[in-house]
Protein backbone atom coordinates (compact mmCIF):
# COMPACT_ATOMS: atom_id res chain seq x y z
CA UNK A 1 0.00 0.00 0.00
CA UNK A 2 1.12 3.02 -0.81
CA UNK A 3 0.43 6.67 0.78
CA UNK A 4 -0.44 9.87 -0.69
CA UNK A 5 -0.98 13.22 0.31
CA UNK A 6 -3.31 15.78 -0.88
CA UNK A 7 -2.83 19.44 -0.34
CA UNK A 8 -5.57 21.32 -1.69
CA UNK A 9 -8.23 23.88 0.36
CA UNK A 10 -11.68 22.74 -1.72
CA UNK A 11 -13.33 19.92 0.32
CA UNK A 12 -14.53 18.67 -2.91
CA UNK A 13 -11.58 17.80 -4.68
CA UNK A 14 -10.30 16.53 -1.23
CA UNK A 15 -13.15 13.91 -1.34
CA UNK A 16 -13.03 13.11 -5.04
CA UNK A 17 -8.83 11.93 -4.75
CA UNK A 18 -9.29 10.50 -1.57
CA UNK A 19 -12.05 7.95 -3.18
CA UNK A 20 -9.90 7.55 -6.19
CA UNK A 21 -6.84 6.66 -3.86
CA UNK A 22 -8.83 4.49 -1.51
CA UNK A 23 -10.94 2.61 -4.77
CA UNK A 24 -7.23 1.59 -5.89
CA UNK A 25 -6.23 0.70 -2.16
CA UNK A 26 -3.46 2.89 -0.91
CA UNK A 27 -4.42 5.58 2.21
CA UNK A 28 -4.93 8.63 1.49
CA UNK A 29 -4.62 11.99 3.53
CA UNK A 30 -5.42 15.57 3.06
CA UNK A 31 -4.14 19.33 4.13
CA UNK A 32 -6.01 22.22 3.41
CA UNK A 33 -3.27 24.62 3.57
CA UNK A 34 0.40 24.86 2.40
CA UNK A 35 2.00 24.92 5.86
CA UNK A 36 0.31 21.95 6.92
CA UNK A 37 1.21 20.43 4.02
CA UNK A 38 5.28 21.09 4.39
CA UNK A 39 4.88 19.73 7.51
CA UNK A 40 2.82 16.29 7.24
CA UNK A 41 5.40 15.69 3.87
CA UNK A 42 8.80 17.13 6.37
CA UNK A 43 7.74 14.39 8.72
CA UNK A 44 6.09 11.54 7.33
CA UNK A 45 6.85 9.15 3.94
CA UNK A 46 4.44 9.84 0.60
CA UNK A 47 4.69 8.43 -2.67
CA UNK A 48 3.07 11.04 -4.32
CA UNK A 49 1.78 14.70 -3.71
CA UNK A 50 -1.60 15.89 -5.22
CA UNK A 51 -0.80 20.13 -5.27
CA UNK A 52 -3.19 23.12 -5.95
CA UNK A 53 -1.39 26.15 -6.89
CA UNK A 54 -3.55 28.67 -5.06
CA UNK A 55 -3.56 27.68 -1.71
CA UNK A 56 -5.06 30.44 1.44
CA UNK A 57 -1.56 30.65 2.55
CA UNK A 58 0.70 30.85 -0.58
CA UNK A 59 1.26 29.18 -3.99
CA UNK A 60 1.74 25.66 -4.36
CA UNK A 61 4.29 26.32 -7.35
CA UNK A 62 6.75 27.63 -4.95
CA UNK A 63 6.39 24.58 -2.32
CA UNK A 64 7.46 21.73 -5.13
CA UNK A 65 11.04 22.19 -4.63
CA UNK A 66 10.87 21.76 -1.35
CA UNK A 67 8.80 18.98 -1.07
CA UNK A 68 10.81 17.27 -3.58
CA UNK A 69 13.68 17.48 -0.73
CA UNK A 70 11.42 15.78 1.46
CA UNK A 71 13.32 13.01 3.35
CA UNK A 72 10.65 10.24 0.94
CA UNK A 73 11.17 12.68 -1.80
CA UNK A 74 7.45 12.10 -3.58
CA UNK A 75 6.72 13.10 -6.87
CA UNK A 76 4.24 16.33 -7.53
CA UNK A 77 1.16 16.39 -9.21
CA UNK A 78 0.18 20.00 -9.71
CA UNK A 79 -3.70 20.34 -9.89
CA UNK A 80 -5.55 23.45 -10.79
CA UNK A 81 -8.15 25.37 -11.79
CA UNK A 82 -6.78 28.27 -13.67
CA UNK A 83 -4.03 25.95 -15.78
CA UNK A 84 -1.32 28.31 -17.96
CA UNK A 85 1.31 27.40 -20.00
CA UNK A 86 3.60 29.80 -17.91
CA UNK A 87 2.35 27.75 -14.84
CA UNK A 88 3.06 24.69 -16.64
CA UNK A 89 5.96 25.15 -17.70
CA UNK A 90 6.99 26.40 -13.88
CA UNK A 91 5.57 23.53 -12.17
CA UNK A 92 8.12 20.89 -14.61
CA UNK A 93 11.07 22.94 -14.37
CA UNK A 94 10.15 22.67 -10.38
CA UNK A 95 10.17 19.24 -10.47
CA UNK A 96 6.77 18.11 -10.72
CA UNK A 97 5.63 15.16 -12.48
CA UNK A 98 2.52 16.45 -14.33
CA UNK A 99 -0.06 19.30 -14.44
CA UNK A 100 -3.11 18.80 -14.42
CA UNK A 101 -6.19 21.00 -14.39
CA UNK A 102 -9.90 20.91 -12.35
CA UNK A 103 -12.50 20.07 -12.97
CA UNK A 104 -11.25 16.48 -11.92
CA UNK A 105 -11.99 12.85 -12.90
CA UNK A 106 -11.22 9.84 -12.25
CA UNK A 107 -9.23 9.51 -15.08
CA UNK A 108 -7.28 12.50 -14.56
CA UNK A 109 -6.18 10.93 -11.00
CA UNK A 110 -5.72 7.48 -11.57
CA UNK A 111 -3.09 7.74 -14.66
CA UNK A 112 -0.31 9.71 -12.83
CA UNK A 113 -1.42 7.90 -10.09
CA UNK A 114 -0.73 4.47 -11.93
CA UNK A 115 2.75 6.11 -13.52
CA UNK A 116 4.19 7.40 -10.52
CA UNK A 117 3.46 4.45 -8.23
CA UNK A 118 4.99 1.79 -11.14
CA UNK A 119 8.42 4.52 -11.80
CA UNK A 120 8.70 4.48 -8.05
CA UNK A 121 8.41 0.77 -7.56
CA UNK A 122 10.63 0.11 -10.20
CA UNK A 123 13.83 2.76 -8.74
CA UNK A 124 13.25 1.23 -5.51
CA UNK A 125 14.15 -2.17 -7.02
CA UNK A 126 17.27 -1.02 -8.62
CA UNK A 127 18.56 1.50 -5.76
CA UNK A 128 21.73 0.31 -4.76
CA UNK A 129 24.06 1.97 -2.18
CA UNK A 130 25.44 5.45 -3.46
CA UNK A 131 29.52 4.24 -3.12
CA UNK A 132 31.33 7.09 -5.39
CA UNK A 133 34.62 7.88 -5.12
CA UNK A 134 34.07 11.40 -4.93
CA UNK A 135 37.56 13.14 -3.47
CA UNK A 136 37.00 16.76 -2.14
CA UNK A 137 32.89 16.75 -3.26
CA UNK A 138 31.77 17.01 0.34
CA UNK A 139 28.52 17.47 1.97
CA UNK A 140 25.08 15.66 2.73
CA UNK A 141 22.45 18.15 2.44
CA UNK A 142 19.74 17.11 0.59
CA UNK A 143 21.08 19.43 -2.35
CA UNK A 144 24.15 17.90 -2.37
CA UNK A 145 22.64 14.13 -2.00
CA UNK A 146 20.33 15.16 -5.23
CA UNK A 147 23.50 16.65 -7.25
CA UNK A 148 24.84 12.72 -6.09
CA UNK A 149 22.26 10.82 -7.19
CA UNK A 150 22.77 12.84 -10.68
CA UNK A 151 26.35 11.98 -10.56
CA UNK A 152 25.96 8.66 -10.22
CA UNK A 153 23.73 8.31 -13.08
CA UNK A 154 26.05 10.21 -15.52
CA UNK A 155 28.73 7.84 -14.66
CA UNK A 156 26.95 4.66 -15.50
CA UNK A 157 26.07 6.06 -18.71
CA UNK A 158 28.26 7.35 -21.47
CA UNK A 159 25.68 9.99 -22.38
CA UNK A 160 27.31 14.05 -22.86
CA UNK A 161 26.74 15.73 -19.77
CA UNK A 162 26.35 19.79 -18.93
CA UNK A 163 27.40 20.93 -15.89
CA UNK A 164 25.80 24.09 -14.63
CA UNK A 165 26.32 26.61 -11.64
CA UNK A 166 28.14 30.07 -10.57
CA UNK A 167 31.82 30.39 -10.50
CA UNK A 168 33.48 28.07 -7.84
CA UNK A 169 30.57 25.48 -7.00
CA UNK A 170 32.53 22.46 -8.13
CA UNK A 171 32.17 22.16 -11.33
CA UNK A 172 35.67 20.90 -12.28
CA UNK A 173 35.17 18.37 -9.54
CA UNK A 174 32.33 16.75 -10.46
CA UNK A 175 33.27 16.69 -13.87
CA UNK A 176 36.18 14.77 -12.82
CA UNK A 177 34.13 11.98 -10.48
CA UNK A 178 31.80 11.77 -13.34
CA UNK A 179 35.18 10.57 -15.33
CA UNK A 180 36.74 8.75 -12.20
CA UNK A 181 33.53 6.82 -11.59
CA UNK A 182 33.03 5.72 -15.21
CA UNK A 183 34.51 2.89 -17.43
CA UNK A 184 36.65 5.11 -19.02
CA UNK A 185 38.59 6.05 -15.59
CA UNK A 186 41.69 4.62 -16.66
CA UNK A 187 41.96 6.56 -19.99
CA UNK A 188 42.60 10.40 -19.76
CA UNK A 189 40.81 13.29 -18.72
CA UNK A 190 41.58 16.32 -21.11
CA UNK A 191 40.62 19.81 -19.66
CA UNK A 192 40.06 22.32 -22.58
CA UNK A 193 39.29 25.40 -21.12
CA UNK A 194 37.32 27.85 -23.26
CA UNK A 195 37.67 30.79 -22.02
CA UNK A 196 41.52 31.05 -22.12
CA UNK A 197 41.71 29.28 -25.95
CA UNK A 198 43.23 32.01 -28.37
CA UNK A 199 40.98 32.95 -30.80
CA UNK A 200 43.65 32.13 -33.18
CA UNK A 201 44.30 29.11 -32.16
CA UNK A 202 41.37 27.39 -31.16
CA UNK A 203 40.81 25.08 -33.93
CA UNK A 204 44.61 23.93 -33.83
CA UNK A 205 44.67 23.15 -30.09
CA UNK A 206 41.72 21.30 -30.50
CA UNK A 207 41.91 19.17 -33.68
CA UNK A 208 45.63 19.85 -33.31
CA UNK A 209 48.23 20.20 -37.09
CA UNK A 210 50.51 18.62 -39.24
CA UNK A 211 53.93 20.21 -40.11
CA UNK A 212 53.73 23.46 -41.73
CA UNK A 213 50.02 23.84 -41.77
CA UNK A 214 50.90 27.08 -40.77
CA UNK A 215 53.76 29.85 -39.82
CA UNK A 216 55.41 28.36 -36.55
CA UNK A 217 53.59 24.70 -36.94
CA UNK A 218 57.06 23.21 -37.14
CA UNK A 219 55.88 20.17 -35.57
CA UNK A 220 52.96 17.59 -35.69
CA UNK A 221 50.61 18.40 -32.85
CA UNK A 222 48.25 15.97 -31.83
CA UNK A 223 45.15 17.82 -30.44
CA UNK A 224 43.32 17.96 -27.39
CA UNK A 225 40.21 15.92 -28.95
CA UNK A 226 42.59 12.99 -30.11
CA UNK A 227 44.28 13.08 -26.63
CA UNK A 228 41.02 12.49 -25.45
CA UNK A 229 40.41 9.09 -27.08
CA UNK A 230 38.77 6.73 -25.31
CA UNK A 231 38.98 8.75 -22.35
CA UNK A 232 36.93 12.26 -20.85
CA UNK A 233 37.17 15.44 -23.01
CA UNK A 234 36.04 18.08 -20.37
CA UNK A 235 34.84 21.46 -22.27
CA UNK A 236 35.56 24.01 -19.18
CA UNK A 237 33.14 27.51 -19.45
CA UNK A 238 31.94 26.00 -22.90
CA UNK A 239 29.47 29.36 -23.50
CA UNK A 240 32.91 31.07 -24.33
CA UNK A 241 33.25 29.03 -27.32
CA UNK A 242 32.84 31.79 -30.60
CA UNK A 243 30.28 31.03 -32.52
CA UNK A 244 32.42 29.98 -35.99
CA UNK A 245 34.02 26.68 -33.61
CA UNK A 246 30.79 25.92 -32.27
CA UNK A 247 29.95 24.69 -35.95
CA UNK A 248 32.92 22.87 -36.15
CA UNK A 249 32.76 21.11 -33.25
CA UNK A 250 29.26 20.16 -33.53
CA UNK A 251 30.42 17.81 -36.47
CA UNK A 252 33.12 16.27 -34.33
CA UNK A 253 30.28 15.60 -31.58
CA UNK A 254 27.63 14.19 -34.02
CA UNK A 255 30.68 11.84 -36.02
CA UNK A 256 33.98 11.70 -33.45
CA UNK A 257 35.46 12.75 -36.42
CA UNK A 258 37.62 15.43 -37.70
CA UNK A 259 40.51 17.11 -39.82
CA UNK A 260 43.72 18.51 -38.29
CA UNK A 261 44.63 21.68 -39.66
CA UNK A 262 46.98 20.76 -43.12
CA UNK A 263 46.05 17.19 -42.61
CA UNK A 264 44.63 15.64 -45.89
CA UNK A 265 42.10 12.96 -44.20
CA UNK A 266 40.12 12.58 -41.19
CA UNK A 267 40.95 11.20 -37.83
CA UNK A 268 38.68 9.67 -35.25
CA UNK A 269 38.77 9.82 -31.61
CA UNK A 270 36.22 7.81 -28.98
CA UNK A 271 35.53 10.47 -26.51
CA UNK A 272 33.02 11.05 -23.61
CA UNK A 273 32.18 14.66 -23.35
CA UNK A 274 31.38 16.82 -20.24
CA UNK A 275 30.54 20.69 -20.30
CA UNK A 276 30.41 22.85 -18.06
CA UNK A 277 29.24 26.92 -18.09
CA UNK A 278 28.04 29.37 -15.20
CA UNK A 279 26.60 31.76 -17.79
CA UNK A 280 23.03 31.63 -18.56
CA UNK A 281 23.36 29.41 -21.74
CA UNK A 282 19.39 29.40 -22.05
CA UNK A 283 19.37 33.32 -23.07
CA UNK A 284 22.47 32.91 -25.08
CA UNK A 285 20.67 30.95 -27.47
CA UNK A 286 17.88 33.31 -27.75
CA UNK A 287 20.02 35.95 -28.28
CA UNK A 288 21.93 33.97 -31.28
CA UNK A 289 24.93 33.74 -29.40
CA UNK A 290 25.40 29.86 -28.34
CA UNK A 291 23.86 27.42 -31.33
CA UNK A 292 20.46 26.02 -30.15
CA UNK A 293 21.49 22.35 -31.75
CA UNK A 294 24.97 21.91 -29.83
CA UNK A 295 23.12 22.94 -26.48
CA UNK A 296 20.81 20.21 -27.49
CA UNK A 297 23.91 18.00 -27.84
CA UNK A 298 25.54 18.91 -24.86
CA UNK A 299 22.38 18.47 -22.33
CA UNK A 300 22.27 15.01 -22.70
CA UNK A 301 22.05 14.99 -19.01
CA UNK A 302 22.17 18.14 -17.01
CA UNK A 303 23.51 18.95 -14.08
CA UNK A 304 22.60 21.84 -12.11
CA UNK A 305 25.25 22.71 -9.05
CA UNK A 306 23.76 24.84 -6.34
CA UNK A 307 25.56 28.00 -5.00
CA UNK A 308 27.06 27.33 -1.36
CA UNK A 309 24.25 29.85 0.09
CA UNK A 310 21.68 27.51 -1.09
CA UNK A 311 23.49 24.47 0.70
CA UNK A 312 24.52 26.42 3.92
CA UNK A 313 24.24 23.13 5.96
CA UNK A 314 27.23 21.78 4.17
CA UNK A 315 29.19 24.39 5.24
CA UNK A 316 30.84 22.82 8.89
CA UNK A 317 31.47 19.64 6.57
CA UNK A 318 33.33 21.45 4.01
CA UNK A 319 35.34 23.36 7.17
CA UNK A 320 36.25 19.83 8.77
CA UNK A 321 37.30 18.36 5.47
CA UNK A 322 39.71 21.13 4.52
CA UNK A 323 40.79 21.82 8.26
CA UNK A 324 42.25 18.14 8.00
CA UNK A 325 43.28 18.41 4.69
CA UNK A 326 45.06 21.32 5.31
CA UNK A 327 46.41 20.71 8.34
CA UNK A 328 49.79 19.14 7.17
CA UNK A 329 50.35 22.67 5.62
CA UNK A 330 49.85 25.82 7.81
CA UNK A 331 51.83 23.51 11.23
CA UNK A 332 52.04 20.48 13.15
CA UNK A 333 47.93 18.79 14.40
CA UNK A 334 44.79 19.95 13.13
CA UNK A 335 43.27 22.72 14.13
CA UNK A 336 39.86 23.53 16.00
CA UNK A 337 37.48 26.28 15.78
CA UNK A 338 35.25 28.82 17.91
CA UNK A 339 31.71 28.77 17.98
CA UNK A 340 31.92 32.28 16.33
CA UNK A 341 33.87 30.95 13.98
CA UNK A 342 31.70 28.86 12.54
CA UNK A 343 28.51 30.93 12.99
CA UNK A 344 30.15 33.63 10.86
CA UNK A 345 31.26 31.22 7.96
CA UNK A 346 27.24 29.91 8.16
CA UNK A 347 26.22 33.35 8.19
CA UNK A 348 28.37 34.73 5.28
CA UNK A 349 26.56 34.74 1.52
CA UNK A 350 29.63 32.91 -0.66
CA UNK A 351 29.24 34.94 -3.41
CA UNK A 352 32.23 32.54 -4.41
CA UNK A 353 31.06 29.40 -3.36
CA UNK A 354 32.85 26.86 -2.10
CA UNK A 355 36.06 28.15 -3.91
CA UNK A 356 35.68 31.25 -1.98
CA UNK A 357 35.24 29.10 1.19
CA UNK A 358 38.52 27.14 0.87
CA UNK A 359 40.21 30.50 0.22
CA UNK A 360 38.92 31.91 3.17
CA UNK A 361 39.87 28.82 5.31
CA UNK A 362 43.49 28.59 3.89
CA UNK A 363 43.64 32.35 5.14
CA UNK A 364 42.25 31.62 8.72
CA UNK A 365 44.75 28.65 8.84
CA UNK A 366 47.57 31.37 7.72
CA UNK A 367 46.71 33.94 9.52
CA UNK A 368 46.67 32.01 12.92
CA UNK A 369 49.77 30.45 12.66
CA UNK A 370 50.75 28.06 15.21
CA UNK A 371 47.74 29.15 17.49
CA UNK A 372 45.63 25.87 17.93
CA UNK A 373 42.42 27.56 17.12
CA UNK A 374 40.70 29.60 14.58
CA UNK A 375 38.61 32.55 15.40
CA UNK A 376 36.74 35.17 13.42
CA UNK A 377 39.49 37.56 13.35
CA UNK A 378 41.38 35.36 11.32
CA UNK A 379 39.19 35.42 8.94
CA UNK A 380 39.62 37.78 5.50
CA UNK A 381 38.90 41.44 6.20
CA UNK A 382 36.43 41.52 3.68
CA UNK A 383 34.05 39.06 4.83
CA UNK A 384 34.37 40.49 8.47
CA UNK A 385 33.41 43.73 7.31
CA UNK A 386 30.64 42.15 5.77
CA UNK A 387 29.17 40.32 8.80
CA UNK A 388 29.63 43.42 10.99
CA UNK A 389 27.88 45.48 8.32
CA UNK A 390 24.88 42.68 8.08
CA UNK A 391 24.52 42.78 11.45
CA UNK A 392 23.59 46.34 11.45
CA UNK A 393 21.12 45.99 8.69
CA UNK A 394 17.95 45.89 10.82
CA UNK A 395 18.49 49.14 12.16
CA UNK A 396 20.09 50.62 8.95
CA UNK A 397 15.86 49.60 7.81
CA UNK A 398 14.33 50.40 10.36
CA UNK A 399 16.04 53.96 10.01
CA UNK A 400 15.55 53.95 6.27
CA UNK A 401 11.43 53.10 6.91
CA UNK A 402 11.14 56.09 9.20
CA UNK A 403 12.46 58.39 6.78
CA UNK A 404 10.11 61.13 5.86
CA UNK A 405 8.55 60.08 9.57
CA UNK A 406 8.34 63.57 11.29
CA UNK A 407 10.62 65.20 8.23
CA UNK A 408 9.99 68.46 7.20
CA UNK A 409 8.77 69.40 3.83
CA UNK A 410 11.80 71.37 3.05
CA UNK A 411 14.60 68.60 4.55
CA UNK A 412 12.85 65.92 2.33
CA UNK A 413 15.25 64.74 -0.37
CA UNK A 414 14.45 64.96 -4.24
CA UNK A 415 13.88 61.08 -5.32
CA UNK A 416 16.95 61.67 -7.35
CA UNK A 417 19.07 62.37 -5.07
CA UNK A 418 17.74 59.55 -2.80
CA UNK A 419 18.41 56.88 -5.32
CA UNK A 420 21.45 57.95 -6.45
CA UNK A 421 22.54 58.12 -2.65
CA UNK A 422 21.19 54.73 -2.17
CA UNK A 423 23.25 53.26 -5.21
CA UNK A 424 26.20 54.67 -4.36
CA UNK A 425 25.99 53.07 -0.67
CA UNK A 426 25.41 50.11 -2.38
CA UNK A 427 28.25 49.81 -4.97
CA UNK A 428 30.82 50.71 -1.93
CA UNK A 429 29.53 48.13 -0.06
CA UNK A 430 29.50 45.45 -2.77
CA UNK A 431 33.29 46.51 -3.48
CA UNK A 432 34.37 46.07 -0.05
CA UNK A 433 32.14 42.70 0.10
CA UNK A 434 33.96 41.14 -2.78
CA UNK A 435 37.26 42.38 -2.25
CA UNK A 436 36.77 44.51 -5.24
CA UNK A 437 36.48 41.13 -7.94
CA UNK A 438 34.82 42.44 -11.20
CA UNK A 439 33.15 39.20 -11.91
CA UNK A 440 31.73 38.72 -8.44
CA UNK A 441 30.61 42.31 -8.24
CA UNK A 442 28.54 41.83 -11.76
CA UNK A 443 27.38 38.91 -10.90
CA UNK A 444 25.93 40.15 -7.78
CA UNK A 445 24.37 43.38 -9.09
CA UNK A 446 22.88 41.56 -12.45
CA UNK A 447 24.56 44.60 -14.42
CA UNK A 448 27.24 44.11 -17.26
CA UNK A 449 31.27 44.99 -16.78
CA UNK A 450 30.70 48.35 -18.52
CA UNK A 451 27.55 49.32 -16.96
CA UNK A 452 29.28 48.82 -13.68
CA UNK A 453 32.16 50.52 -14.66
CA UNK A 454 29.90 53.84 -15.30
CA UNK A 455 28.59 53.69 -12.23
CA UNK A 456 32.03 53.47 -10.74
CA UNK A 457 32.75 56.61 -12.84
CA UNK A 458 29.62 58.23 -11.84
CA UNK A 459 30.21 57.84 -7.92
CA UNK A 460 34.45 58.21 -8.29
CA UNK A 461 34.66 54.66 -6.78
CA UNK A 462 37.11 52.13 -7.99
CA UNK A 463 37.75 48.65 -7.58
CA UNK A 464 40.41 48.77 -4.87
CA UNK A 465 38.45 51.93 -2.85
CA UNK A 466 34.88 52.08 -2.53
CA UNK A 467 35.62 55.90 -0.81
CA UNK A 468 34.97 58.35 -3.53
CA UNK A 469 38.10 60.15 -4.82
CA UNK A 470 38.47 63.73 -3.55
Amino acid sequence: MHRILIIDDDSLVCETVTGCVHAMGHEAISARNLGRGLELVSADCFDLVFLDVRLPDGNGLSAISKIRKAPSAPQVVVITGEGSRDGAELAIHSGAWDYVEKPLSMEKIKLPLIRVLQYRQEEAKKKKPLLLNREDITGSSPEMKQCLEMLARAADVDANVLLTGETGTGKELFARAIHENSKRKDHPFVVVDCASLPDNLIESELFGHVKGAFTGADRIREGLIKEADCGTLFLDEVGELPLAQQSAFLRVLQEHRFRPIGAGRDVQSDFRLIAATNRPINEMVKDKTFREDLLYRLQSLCIPLPPLRDRSGDIQEILLHYLGRLSGKYGPGQKGYSPEFLESITRYPWPGNVRELINAIEHALSESGQAPTLFRIHLPTHIRSHLAMDSLGETESASNNTLLHGASPGSVPKVKDLLEATEKKYFQDLIRNTGGDMEAICRISGLSRSKVYARFKKYGLSKSNPRPST
